[in-house]
């Protein structure tokens, strides 16, 4: 049975330009794709299962930074790691391509050697990252259900820390992806420490979900860890928005800020499978406690 090949999507109007890459890749042992028009793109990468995206900035329809975000605000193709082509070298165009999750940036006119070089670690570090999240590094999916499925055949007693991160969606809206992004990336790290202090290095930490963490720990330890974690994110909320909004943050009831809800969840109770187990544990989260 013939190997199946790496494929790629070279996005770009410059036909000849478009045709060289397109030549080159495919002699370097890659299935190619390609597109002249954004839109053109966005159906390829919805109907293919592609593993990186070569992508010019200007393009006849919708620019490269729609593209972008487009691919990032869907499901099935927001992990797909995308380096953008162009013929831009300003700061900002570069920060914005970062904002959206570029993970390179390479300007015409480049070395064709170098932008292999780069395709090719690209798309490793996407197959190493699948299992974690690419903001906190965390362990998610795979890792964590494996985690999840070790603990229906313990015998040894167990409690699981759920804390929900609510209200990112707004935040992330008003203040950009680099902003929500360092927001949980502190979040992880507040709750990282709390577990060092509270039970050294012996709890796992992960994502349920991509704003949902989870700590697998012992029922002993789990109220104290949650109550310290509740506590330094809340104190520490007000200072996730800039200073000029810091005073009227909080007083606007009709506006959802960032919260906390969490809750425990222990051994003891009758889980047919991780999905059994995954839905008891959302359902163990309090109300939401109050940004202090």
């Amino acid at each position: 049975m013939a190997e199946t090949k790496t494929q790629i999507l070279i996005v770009e109007d410059d036909l000849d330009l478009s045709e060289m890459l397109s030549a080159y890749f495919k002699v370097q042992d890659y299935e190619v794709l390609t597109a002249a028009w954004g839109r053109e793109a966005l159906d390829l990468v919805q109907a293919n299962n592609v593993a990186l995206v070569m992508l010019d900035i200007r393009l006849p329809d919708i620019d490269g930074y729609e593209v972008c975000r487009q691919m990032r605000a869907d499901r099935h193709t927001q992990n797909i790691p995308i380096i953008f082509l162009t013929e831009k070298r300003d700061r900002v165009d570069k920060l914005q391509g970062l904002e959206l999750g570029v993970v390179d940036y390479i300007t015409k006119p480049f070395d064709v050697q170098e932008l292999r070089l780069r395709a090719r670690n690209a798309i490793t570090r996407a197959g190493r990252q699948t299992s974690s999240n690419p903001v906190t590094e965390l362990p998610e999916s795979e890792i964590v259900d494996g985690r999840l499925g070790e603990l229906l055949t313990h015998d040894d007693p167990w409690a699981i820390l759920l804390v929900a991160i609510k209200g990112m969606s707004e935040f992330r809206e008003s203040y950009g992806f680099v902003a929500a992004d360092d927001v949980l990336r502190a979040i992880t790290m507040m709750i990282k420490n709390a577990v060092r202090e509270v039970s050294g290095l012996d709890d796992f930490v992960g994502h349920l979900a991509p704003e949902h963490f989870i700590v697998i720990t012992t029922p002993d330890k789990a109220p104290t860890l949650q109550k310290r974690v509740t506590t330094r994110i809340n104190q520490s909320s007000e200072y996730f928005y800039p200073l000029r909004d810091r005073e009227t943050t909080h007083h606007k009831p009709d506006v959802e800020y960032i919260s906390i809800q969490s809750g425990i969840l222990q051994s003891g109770g009758e889980y047919a499978d991780i999905e059994a187990l995954k839905t008891a544990l959302l359902a163990s989260a309090e109300t939401p406690s109050e940004p202090s």
